[in-house]
């Protein structure tokens, strides 16, 4: 435990939704980690109705002289809300996100403040995801699953994230000053059981257009858990639509409903083309899920009633 009155060098927020079982394991998983006296842990239950309240605060009661701990509730449903709170309520100038459902490994805390330590040119930086899968990886699951999937490992080598991958939820951290100007968008992310997305890409996209260095380092590294139910074809075509409806919120005024209608016009093309040419499993229901994106895109481009979103 930190002397009283020294600032954490990092703050650990951990936004949970009714999984408290998981949640559990990750908290226990933090007692393991090196230099945990360096940060301190903000959990915040975004109205759970299962027992979430009670894993927290009986973990808070064990480990009272060891782990700085704090549980929050936050009423307000949605990812955006909770992360937003977590961020107002710490104390250190590095945030750290960990999902409820992630196990971090042993030198996470280290690599992360030594590198923000080394490296002042890096705003942001993300890691290694490894899964857990509940049950046996199915066979469609191929390589362009893999990010919607929270799977990620670009290599060995610590290095600027390429093209238009970030760093993922489960496993990020960026300085403070990355919100001075603005939190994530409320309007954007999942709420409750809702599989709507896209607040990353936008909080990334703004520092990217900045100019900021945003690292990958492999050594940032978790075990992400994948539960059953979302191993299904049916979970995969919701998650694609969901994020069909999330780009097109994303657009603003006309010039970017042009732009996203071409883009989206383009893609029709290439799913066409790429249809006719597809053999595998894996990669039929790959154009099938893009299909679905196409649709929750102009659904909502055209103003039409959401469809449930719901995984």
């Amino acid at each position: 435990m930190r002397e009283y009155g020294l600032v954490p060098k990092v703050s650990i927020i951990i936004c949970t939704y009714n999984r408290a079982g998981l949640l559990n394991k990750t908290l226990q998983s933090l007692v393991l980690l090196e230099n945990l006296d360096l940060a301190e842990i903000i959990v915040v239950d975004n109205r759970s109705k299962d027992h979430t309240e009670t894993v927290v605060k009986d973990f808070i009661d064990r480990n009272v002289d060891d782990i700085d701990t704090r549980y929050i509730l936050e009423p307000v449903q949605g990812l955006s809300a909770a992360r937003n709170t977590g961020i107002l309520a710490s104390k250190s100038q590095l945030i750290a996100f960990l999902d409820d459902d992630a196990i971090p490994c042993k030198t996470w805390i280290t690599t992360i403040v030594s590198t923000f330590a080394e490296r002042p040119e890096v705003m942001a930086m993300g890691g290694r995801i490894a899964p857990i899968f509940e049950s046996k990886r199915p066979e469609w699951l191929i390589k362009p699953f893999e990010l919607p999937y929270t799977i990620v490992d670009l290599g060995n080598r610590i290095r600027e994230y390429p093209g238009r991958l970030h760093p993922c939820g489960a496993n990020m951290a960026m300085r403070k000053i990355v919100f001075d100007l603005s939190l994530f968008p409320l309007e954007l992310g999942r709420k409750g059981e809702s599989l709507l997305s896209g607040e990353e890409a936008w909080l990334f996209g703004q520092m990217q257009k900045e100019g900021h260095s945003i690292l990958y380092h492999p050594l940032m590294a978790v075990d992400h858990f994948v539960p059953a139910s979302r191993l299904t074809e049916s979970w995969i075509m919701k998650r694609y639509y969901s994020q069909g409806i999330s780009n097109a919120m994303k657009r603003e005024g006309l010039t970017g409903n042009v732009l996203l209608l071409g883009k989206t016009a383009a893609k029709i093309v290439y799913v066409l083309v790429d249809s006719i040419l597809s053999r595998s499993q894996g990669r039929r229901l790959l154009n099938k899920c893009r299909l679905e994106s196409i649709r929750g895109t102009l659904n909502m481009v055209f103003n039409r009633k959401r469809e449930s979103a719901a995984g």
